[in-house]
């Protein structure tokens, strides 16, 4: 006999819809619960321009389309082959939470909704309250109740989705290798990897002792060629993994390209050198990266106008630029290409937030920091690419600044693995350190 499939209600917390103002589309037919002490937070995030913001906006807008008297008492429906949407208003504490849980948190009203919920619920139902927040899971389970991250978005393989573009292959032909060095239109996918499937561009490290080759697989060709080492804006690529960076950057048929790796590393900096490099080909160059403020404080914390509070977060995009400038004397051709770009704003470093609603048409665009980005920012982000512009997004997963983000849920780790195969995409991941070897050994122990 077959059992019954046991029935969920899934709490969530408010970050989870900050994360993804859609979540409440992703949890099959199980019903949903939004604790009403969730709608008073998200209010407070509705005025201002960062993404955040524009998900607590875009969330009301969905409860709009779902609008129902009945969300307090039977559910409002999500969907075809979907749950029920409802709304819980605040209920008592129980006894068991007084001596522990201060009445006045919005995270412990959230905590009694659940044990609520839990205890008035039949034993073939699970009631579990979902929350990016590590130490509400932790205190919900303190209390017996089932607790869970949010993970419709999560990268299950990690390792895999770092490494499956940029591979090393041993005892390869010698014959073939120098076949590769000596034809520069590339040679059929099928001479060199017979029997094998490629999807995407995909990066090679062809070796037999001493003799090695660094490769790309072309899927528009269909052909395998050489990789080369060349001079962008000054920049030299130090290491294979920096020249197969560099390929994708300045390869025009490849439009999305996404870098990682630890600091140092050379991502940022290969990236704005590209966009120098190719800057005759695009109207915008523009460099912007997300604002996590230190203790999740407000910028209006901070002393000066918007642009003096902006202006240090964005020091380290100046500082490349400026390592790039000292590589030329002031009369050079390559300074006064700065110069006239920045003199005529089509050089542009800001903030992520105030990006939006500029042209993204015919712009070379970079995002720094893209690990403190959501999946859904990053969608957010991409979508409103016009014709002719190119996007970067480069970042350190192993240093998230987000209190509710890892490195399995970050926005640059969710684009690798879920872009990995298209044609226009490619992903490089930076191994070794090229910023000092002091610098590099930081990063590995400290």
């Amino acid at each position: 006999m077959k059992e019954k499939k046991r029935k969920k209600t899934f709490v969530l917390d408010t970050n989870v819809i900050l994360h993804d103002y859609k979540a409440i589309y992703n949890f099959q037919d199980n019903d949903i619960v939004i604790p009403i002490v969730v709608l008073e937070e998200l209010d407070k995030f509705k005025k201002g321009n960062d993404l955040i913001n524009f998900h607590a906006r875009e969330f009301v807008r969905e409860l709009d389309k779902i609008s129902s008297s009945d969300f307090f008492d039977q559910g409002a429906e999500l969907g075809k082959k979907l749950g029920r949407l409802f709304i819980q208003v605040g209920v008592p504490f129980p006894p068991k939470m007084k001596n522990s849980f201060s009445e006045d948190t919005p995270d412990h009203r959230i905590l009694a909704i659940t044990d609520f919920l839990t205890t008035k619920r039949d034993e073939n139902e699970k009631v579990i309250l979902v929350t990016k927040d590590m130490n509400l899971r932790m205190k919900a389970r303190s209390m017996g109740l089932l607790a869970e991250d949010y993970k419709n978005d999560q990268v299950e393989d990690l390792d895999f989705a770092i490494n499956r573009s940029v591979r090393e292959i041993n005892d390869f032909d010698v014959a073939m290798i120098n076949r590769i060095y000596e034809t520069a239109e590339g040679i059929p996918v099928e001479e060199i990897f017979p029997g094998k499937e490629i999807k995407g561009n995909n990066y090679f490290i062809l070796k037999n002792g001493n003799t090695s080759v660094l490769a790309c697989y072309d899927p528009l060709q269909r052909t395998v060629r050489k990789v080369d080492k060349p001079n962008i804006f000054g920049i030299y690529p130090r290491n294979a993994e920096q020249a197969f960076a560099v390929d994708a950057l300045m390869n025009p048929e490849i439009q999305l390209v996404a870098i990682s790796g630890k600091a140092g590393t050379g991502k940022t900096l290969l990236a704005l050198a590209a966009a120098l490099q190719q800057s005759r080909k695009y109207e915008f160059i523009y460099l912007a990266r997300p604002i996590v403020a230190l203790s999740n404080k407000d910028l209006g914390y901070l002393p000066g106008d918007m642009n003096e509070k902006i202006d240090p977060y964005m020091q380290p995009l100046y500082d490349n630029l400026g390592f790039i400038r000292r590589r030329f004397n002031l009369r050079s051709p390559e300074s006064r290409i700065i110069e006239d770009l920045q003199k005529d704003q089509k050089l542009q470093i800001s903030a992520l937030a105030y990006i939006r609603g500029r042209n993204l048409s015919d712009a070379y665009f970079i995002v720094d920091e893209a690990q403190n980005l959501t999946p859904h920012e990053v969608k957010t982000i991409i979508t409103r690419a016009g014709e002719g512009t190119k996007m970067v997004f480069t970042g350190d997963i192993e240093q998230i600044d987000s209190p509710y983000l890892d490195k399995n849920s970050n926005g640059l780790s969710h684009l690798f693995d879920t872009m990995q195969g298209q044609d226009l995409f490619a992903h490089v991941h930076l191994e070794k350190g090229e910023r000092s070897k002091l610098a590099d050994i930081a990063s590995d122990l400290l």
